[in-house]
């Protein structure tokens, strides 16, 4: 995990892309008692979850450790999605937790619960309103189109830690983006692209409500978490498809969030189905 120099090429001189100030974000994240221990910045790496989850094996990372780079060159997404975007032009970062006073059947709620967090930080210090797409997608309105802005990746390191990896589009440009589906905070009209306070704004969040949810232990009702996830959920009230594993899928509406973090489908047969993983296609509201 070698930083680039600087020579490498042109693309650290994108002056409306600033590199972000490692200095300054240890100093306004890591204190004593706080989550955060050690805020390390990259130039460049494949992926920040490998190279924690890799840090962590080896017993080089502990909880609350935070890697970010400036640029990935092989981001990881659900079911092994590429995630690529130009140098500097959003955030994308990882962090180990390790919740070992919470069950380990609760461990699922994290990646719903870093997408309450995030999207609550974001909110906050971008000014542009967000929702979230079960199970681990951000979306934000561009043109009065829902488009996906972010998304989150859970990972296990070891027995007793877990690695949540976010990457978040910030000021990708129309013409720079993967897909048409795709979109960035800019382009959903941001009061501020400013990544250094976006970053701090999403991670103080994630303290928050990561402490909050591990003094319940774990418990996504007394911890608010289940009743706060679905109040920012686009998924809820929606007739979706959601493609399983095994090339099977199911169709029906969303109802719920269980207390185990799965959607609940109606379907049309009358029955509630629960689906823990898988893809969603938002198909229509009810």
């Amino acid at each position: 995990m070698t930083p680039r120099d600087a020579s490498d090429d042109s693309r650290w001189s994108d002056l409306d892309r600033p590199p972000l100030n490692a200095a300054a974000l240890r100093r306004g994240l890591v204190r004593d008692g706080g989550l955060w221990r050690e805020v390390e910045v990259v130039r460049s790496t494949g992926s920040t979850n490998t190279d924690l989850v890799a840090l962590a094996a080896a017993g080089k990372a502990a909880e609350g450790a935070v890697l970010v780079a400036e640029e990935q060159t092989a981001g990881k997404g659900r079911l092994d999605r590429q995630w690529t975007a130009p140098a500097r032009s959003g955030l994308f970062f990882s962090v180990l937790l390790n919740p070992a006073d919470v069950p380990a059947a609760r461990w699922g709620w994290l990646p719903l619960l870093t997408g309450v967090a995030v999207a609550t930080g974001l909110s906050r210090a971008a000014g542009v309103d967000t929702a979230l797409k079960w199970p681990n997608d951000l979306l934000v309105t561009v043109g009065g189109e829902e488009r996906k802005a972010g998304g989150i990746l859970a990972e296990r390191a070891g027995n007793a830690g877990v690695v949540i990896g976010v990457g978040i589009n910030v000021t990708l440009r129309e013409d720079e983006l993967p897909v048409p589906q795709a979109a960035s905070l800019a382009l959903a009209g941001a009061v501020s692209t400013d990544r250094d306070p976006l970053l701090r704004g999403m991670l103080r969040s994630l303290e928050e409500w990561y402490g909050r949810w591990r003094a319940a232990a774990g418990d996504p009702v007394v911890s608010e978490l289940q009743e706060t996830y679905a109040a920012g959920c686009a998924t809820l009230g929606r007739v979706v498809r959601a493609e399983l594993p095994g090339d099977r899928s199911i169709m029906g509406e969303a109802v719920a969030i269980d207390g185990d973090g799965r959607l609940v489908l109606a379907t049309g047969e009358g029955v509630q189905e629960p689906v823990g993983a898988g893809d969603i296609v938002h198909l229509r509201s009810v």
